[in-house]
């Protein structure tokens, strides 16, 4: 028997508003309609009439700007040139350290070859450095902003981008707490109501094996999906050396993985590619709790993350989602996605080529491989040209709110909820920023933490 080939909706899996706001609390539904709020738990308003954007055509030449110049920006921009043949070039760059957007620049000369006078196209003025220049970058001409900072940055900078009217490439994690996710949820509407286009880094999504392979278990083909266990077990993320004379902050940016507060813990900002792979199976429907548990095993060298989680998400109804990820030197890899049905089970092994469903009915994936992240660039010039926006908004807030989750369920050692989450008023961040000394922080203990 033929397997079924996904439909056309199925493929592009994406969560709609509606899904969104149905398992989420009602204080903040306003800001996915556009609405006013007044302090926390505020009536929902009138929904906001969204008009239909006037349409124009795009510019010849699109200029892009790339904010956070570290290795995952510079990849992210090497990907935005190579988009397009000759008409993607990158206009300005910035980031808070100096030694970055130099780093950037001689990397991508290097990368691009005999094309590079052609496609960076960043003179002096239009290099920005400090904690506002990503503001400085918005306020240029440029058409398209890449969105790679250490995450604490990421809602005010995609606010910004948004305010100002610029299509927009967003890596993960887009927040590290739950205001962060509701400046996000506001950002994604502002977007949509203005057609600009908005794509994701949550790259497995353009990944043309998985997409097939998840698409068929959305479209039904091993059944009934009742649980699904992803992993992501690894080693430890780099670190820098702390040198003579550096500040707390330079120095935490510098490692801005291994700092909680700025990156939100590596169950947020890595795992979550496997956590959206398990919301994907679950068609990005909201779960009713997670409980978690975590912890530091091994030796800190910087920062105050912990090195591992283990997650179990109850859907309400019977369904389960169980993630397990930790980083660990010397220890058994694995990075692997598995989801079980009423008629069959489907295997993804991360990096490896194999996707297979067994059962009712089976299927080994043939699909050619693809660069996802090349992926990401071409779809999202694509959709700039074609005037018919694209926007990624809602999956890509979702997926970070369930990382976000098993984070809060383990530091606090609690069962949170959904909506808990979602409503917490725990803000991570600072509430302005310079170089100099950080305030100490309190390191969680399961069953002392409290939930806020």
């Amino acid at each position: 028997m033929k397997p079924r080939r996904p439909s056309r909706a199925s493929r592009k899996s994406g969560i709609d508003r509606r899904t969104f706001v149905q398992g989420a609390a009602a204080a903040a539904a306003p800001l996915l309609f556009g609405c006013t709020t007044s302090g926390t738990g505020a009536a929902l308003g009138a929904p906001a009439v969204i008009r239909a954007p006037e349409k124009k055509l795009p510019p010849e030449v699109l200029k892009v700007g790339l904010i956070g110049a570290g290795g995952r920006g510079t990849g992210a921009a090497f990907n935005a040139l190579r988009a397009e043949k000759g008409t993607v070039v990158l206009h300005a760059v910035a980031d808070i350290l100096p030694d970055r957007v130099d780093g950037c620049l001689k990397g991508l000369r290097e990368s691009l070859g005999a094309d590079a006078d052609q496609l960076v196209r960043v003179t002096p003025d239009r290099s920005f450095t400090g904690f506002d220049s990503y503001k400085q970058l918005i306020d240029t001409d440029v058409d398209v902003v890449l969105l790679t900072t250490p995450p604490v940055f990421r809602p005010q900078t995609l606010a910004y981008a948004v305010e100002k009217g610029k299509h927009i490439f967003c890596e993960k994690p887009v927040a590290v707490d739950a205001p962060g996710i509701r400046s996000v949820l506001a950002s994604v509407e502002k977007a949509r109501a203005a057609g600009l286009v908005l794509v994701s880094g949550l790259c497995w999504r353009y990944h043309n094996r998985q997409r097939e392979l998840f698409g068929r278990i959305v479209d039904g083909q091993i059944g009934d999906v009742e649980t699904v266990y992803t992993t992501y077990n690894t080693g430890p993320n780099a670190y820098v050396q702390r040198k003579p004379g550096q500040s707390d902050m330079e120095y935490a940016i510098r490692n801005w993985y291994h700092y909680t507060w700025i990156g939100g813990d590596h169950v947020v900002e890595q795992a979550v590619h496997s956590i959206d792979k398990m919301a994907w199976c679950f068609k990005d429907v909201a779960p009713k709790s997670v409980v978690a548990v975590g912890g530091r095993s091994t030796p800190v060298q910087v920062g105050d993350r912990w090195d591992h989680f283990s997650a179990t998400f109850d859907y309400g109804d019977g369904r389960k989602g169980f993630h397990m990820c930790r980083q660990w030197e010397g220890c058994a890899n694995e990075n692997h996605d598995y989801a079980y049905g009423t008629e069959g089970k489907a295997t993804v092994r991360g990096w490896e080529p194999y996707q297979a469903i067994e059962g009712k009915r089976p299927w080994v994936c043939a699909t050619p491989q693809n660069d996802m992240y090349q992926t990401e660039h071409d779809e999202l010039f694509a959709a700039i040209r074609s005037g018919q926006p694209m926007n990624d908004g809602l999956r890509m807030t979702h997926s970070t709110l369930l990382a976000i989750m098993v984070r809060m369920a383990a530091y606090t050692g609690q069962v949170i909820s959904w909506e808990q989450a979602l409503n917490s008023q725990e803000v991570l961040g600072l509430p302005s920023y310079a170089f100099g000394e950080l305030p100490a922080r309190t390191p969680p203990v399961p069953g002392r933490t409290p939930f806020s």
